[in-house]
């Protein structure tokens, strides 16, 4: 709690003129793609209106409507993406919804969020906002700025030191599957990780049949939505629509992994069972998650709390890892009289706004205490980078 109560005080300085800049930028964007749409369509109409946009998709265009809702046809993304080939105005309406959501979610509020006494953002940091234990970070989330993408990494650019002082970043590689191979302790997940291997492209190996030399970048892929999808509970149904396998191929992928890590099947199926008989589920230091819905009569919430039992352990573990590397940093932070500030923490990833002249210092300080915050079976890992913003590190 102290420590959370000093980060939301230090808050993050913020380019509120980039921000300003890419709004502008978006906002032409918005008004080219609203043009594409009314042309495609042949008419204008509210994009923004859930109910004309499937007025105009399914009635007039004639496209295949999905999901029905009290309202009237699904428009989600889940719909429109499985249209993307049906017609050219899907693409518009999805590229203007992604830049709408950005527009409105941080270039635009997050300038107004600016704390005029400290001209800081500062976040709230919740521990008791997620089932699995990660913290969560609200008014403004700032956990879900987008990773990937040229936009997301210029929101990310806007995230800012002081003149003069750096951002570092800490992140850890992979933690959920290391803390799968532990709790798991299948055989083969360990000595992947115990022989510093590419875990994805190892898996890909395993799964295809060929040497990892020969694993090409779509297997790396399929592999690497398994390896994080097998944490949640992911069937081949949900393989099938992650990636471009067909339901067959998916089918065979997942029967072919779990016959490669028999370990992480025989977790699975024992935490249903313990799940289902003790009422909970817990991580590696015991911290508990309740699941009741285990036994329900409802097939639906029964396989619902079934993923969430397969889940908490490993992803609670892993945020245990990270809440004891961070209280054992600032303590020795403290101790060491450091003006360098811990200032946001994003899932597996810590950031840190740096005094220059104590750069190498925190640098083997987090070098030092976040790989030994637990002792698992496999090594832990953590990747250093460090910039002006948070965008451009290395």
């Amino acid at each position: 709690m102290p420590l959370l109560a000093e980060m939301e005080m230090n808050g993050v300085l913020l380019d509120r003129a980039l921000l300003n800049e890419m709004s502008s930028s978006i906002g032409a964007d918005m008004l080219r793609l609203e043009t594409e749409i009314y042309n495609a369509v042949g008419h204008d109409f509210n994009i923004n209106s859930s109910q004309q946009l499937a007025t105009v998709l399914f009635a007039e265009l004639g496209l295949q409507s999905g999901r029905k809702t009290q309202s009237g046809y699904s428009t989600d993304a889940t719909v429109l993406e499985a249209l993307a080939d049906a017609h050219p105005v899907i693409k518009f309406i999805l590229e203007y919804r992604q830049l709408s959501k950005l527009k409105s979610t941080y270039t635009d509020a997050l300038p107004m969020l600016v704390n005029p006494r400290t001209g800081r953002i500062h976040t709230s940091f919740n521990q008791t906002g997620t089932t699995t234990g990660r913290l969560s970070s609200s008014e403004p989330n700032l956990q879900n700025i987008p990773i990937r993408g040229e936009l997301g990494s210029k929101i990310r650019q806007a995230i800012i030191a002081q003149p003069g002082w750096l951002l570092l970043s800490a992140d850890y590689s992979q933690i959920d599957l290391r803390a799968l191979a532990h709790i798991s302790q299948d055989a083969e997940l360990i000595a992947t990780f115990q022989r510093d291997e590419d875990v994805h492209t190892h898996t890909a190996s395993e799964v295809f049949g060929v040497p990892d030399s020969e694993v090409t970048p779509k297997m790396r892929r399929a592999a690497k939505t398994i390896n994080f999808g097998v944490i949640y509970g992911m069937s081949g149904y949900g393989l099938q629509q992650a990636t471009d396998l067909t339901r067959e191929e998916a089918e065979l992928f997942i029967s072919t992994y779990f016959s490669r890590y028999p370990g992480i099947k025989s977790y699975i199926e024992d935490t249903k069972k313990q799940a289902a008989k003790l009422g909970y589920v817990q991580t590696v230091l015991g911290r508990r998650r309740y699941i009741p819905e285990i036994n329900s009569t409802n097939r639906l919430a029964r396989e619902a709390a079934e993923r969430m039992a397969i889940n908490m352990p490993v992803q609670g573990t892993s945020a245990d890892i990270i809440k004891i590397a961070m209280v054992e940093l600032h303590r020795q932070m403290i101790k060491r009289d450091m003006k360098t500030r811990m200032t946001l923490q994003v899932h597996d990833e810590l950031v840190f706004e740096v005094l220059p002249g104590e750069l190498e210092a925190i640098k083997q300080l987090v070098q030092d205490i976040m790989p030994n915050a637990m002792k698992l079976i496999v090594p832990l890992k953590i990747d250093i980078k460090v910039g002006k913003n948070w965008g451009d590190m290395s």
